[in-house]
């Protein structure tokens, strides 16, 4: 499959679908929108079978430059942009299928929306020159701009504005910044800029640059006031795609852009990110605690959740960029699927309020133990991809700072606090109402939507090596690139790797970058 154009063709299909849509009637759209998502699934299963482990570091590439003027066509994936690219196509049909019922008005537009979505989130992990990674990484605002502000709650004018000024405006100073770079290292090639050493003051001011697009993405506090807005007004499908594939692109921003390509910024820095994730990780958690609205408390918890994603990148060793990664492979997965599970009961009742729920135990049993499963899954129990995540990454931020470790391993004790919490007053207890007596429990097409999100995070927790393989030797080509602008350890030498000591008696860093087995 390498010489063949399989990413060209992921794009392809949900651009021309998205297309065909509008021109079709509301069940039409429906379908053709599950067969193209589908369709880019299975592209996805053979992208994942057909990439070589052990081979090349950029895989399946495409290059037809000038195709766009000043930039070219020039795509092509590593193991990193690999996971994420199946994490899109996984949630994708998943979505269209949790929108079959609940959406009803204007159907063609919002499957059109969802599959330019897909595209612009395929492109944006596959893009490997600097304008097209821009290209598409702003155009993903406008789809989810407008399912927001068209498909959302009562307020959902104002929600959809926020989240379309806050991610905008600190682009533009990314945009500027590109500008720069490609001038002075006269390449806007993505795998030419990861070698290309700027100097040190330059690289503080890049990275600045840049930080001020990703942060707000992820995002991390302070800049996240506008993902709780934008999850509680946007249609379940919108909240799971956003949550699990869009909050992403900031990760994977971090990953691609800020610890490659200025790696003696990242290093001066790193105790910007790890103050901001640790104070994220505990006020997120504890705004968490005395929510009223469901959205809005699983909303906090992914502000505390890609925190953890932020410290294990800047842990400059190989536990902390692996934890990191399966990180957002699970919190894609888990938050996604608790969104799903606030979207069922509120299709039967209208209300995302706790207060109005409780007992769905007696009449929702197969809901209430899915909806068990997910919550485990977010806590972080072993057996689930919740676990391996925040052990790989709080490890790796343990071997760099003990102080931030503990105050960030705070989260697993919080998470458990406010999820369930949240569990117990929605599905134990006496059941009050009549309306939620009312309530029949899942039926054949919820099953579906939840149980392969099941399976997946079952399948992370207990064999995470899968996930791991393909980014093994990308994340040793990384760290070989930032490993000597590594900060200094408060709790281990050399940036917190394990010493060896040679024959002759000499010490020198051990080879830490093999990651977890």
């Amino acid at each position: 499959m390498q010489g063949f154009p399989i990413l060209s063709l992921m794009l392809a299909i949900p651009a021309i679908a998205a297309i065909a849509c509008l021109f079709l009637s509301a069940n039409a759209a429906r379908w053709l929108a599950l067969a193209a998502t589908l369709a880019d699934f299975v592209l996805g299963i053979v992208l994942w079978a057909s990439y070589d482990i052990g081979g090349a570091q950029w895989q399946f590439v495409e290059h037809a430059p000038g195709l766009f003027g000043p930039f070219g066509w020039s795509l092509g994936i590593d193991g990193f942009a690999l996971m994420l690219i199946m994490l899109s196509v996984f949630l994708m049909p998943i979505c269209i299928g949790a929108s079959w019922s609940a959406i009803t008005k204007r159907v063609p537009e919002y499957m059109a929306a969802f599959l330019f979505t897909e595209v612009l989130m395929i492109g944006t992990f596959a893009a490997q020159d600097l304008f097209l990674f821009y290209v598409f990484f702003e155009a993903g605002l406008i789809p989810m701009y407008l399912i927001i502000g068209i498909w959302g709650g009562a307020n959902r004018i104002y929600a959809s504005y926020k989240f379309f000024l806050y991610t905008l405006l600190g682009s533009v100073l990314m945009f500027i910044a590109m500008l720069y770079m490609a001038k002075t290292a006269g390449t806007s090639s993505i795998p030419a800029l990861m070698a290309y050493d700027f100097p040190g003051h330059v690289q503080t001011w890049l990275w600045l640059a840049f930080f001020a697009s990703f942060a707000v993405k992820m995002p991390m506090w302070p800049v996240h006031t506008w993902l709780p807005d934008a999850h509680v007004q946007a249609p379940t499908a919108g909240s799971v795609i956003l949550a699990g594939v869009l909050l992403k692109l900031g990760g994977y921003g971090f990953l691609r852009f800020l610890l490659p390509m200025f790696p003696e910024a990242s290093g001066q820095l790193t105790w910007l990110i790890f103050g901001l994730s640790a104070v994220a990780v505990i006020y997120a958690s504890l705004v968490a605690l005395v929510q009223s609205d469901m959205k809005k408390l699983i909303a906090y918890s992914s502000v505390a959740h890609m925190a953890i994603v932020t410290i294990g990148l800047f842990a400059f060793n190989a536990q902390g960029i692996e934890g990191a990664m399966i990180m957002m492979l699970s919190h894609g997965l888990v938050s996604g699927a608790l969104f799903l599970c606030v979207g069922i009961i509120y299709d039967r009742l209208h209300t995302r309020e706790i207060a109005r729920y409780g007992g769905l135990a007696i009449n929702m049993p197969r809901y209430a133990i899915l909806f068990l499963f997910f919550t485990m899954a977010s806590i972080g129990l072993p057996g689930t991809s919740g676990f391996v995540a925040e052990f790989l990454a709080l490890m790796g931020t343990y071997q760099v700072s003990t102080t931030i470790a503990l105050l960030c391993t705070t989260s697993i004790i919080l998470g458990a606090a406010y999820m369930l919490y949240l569990y117990r007053r929605v599905v134990f207890g006496d059941l009050k109402f009549d309306d939620v007596k009312a309530m029949a429990d899942m039926n054949g097409r919820e099953m579906w939507l939840l149980a392969p999100i099941a399976a997946v995070v079952l399948w992370m927790g207990v064999y995470p090596e899968s996930f791991l393989a393909p980014m093994r030797k990308d994340v040793a080509t990384l760290l070989a690139r930032i490993d000597r602008a590594a900060p200094p350890s408060d709790s281990m030498p050399t940036a917190g790797r394990p010493v060896a000591v040679h024959e002759d008696g000499a010490h020198a860093p051990a080879e830490a970058h093999g990651g977890a087995h």
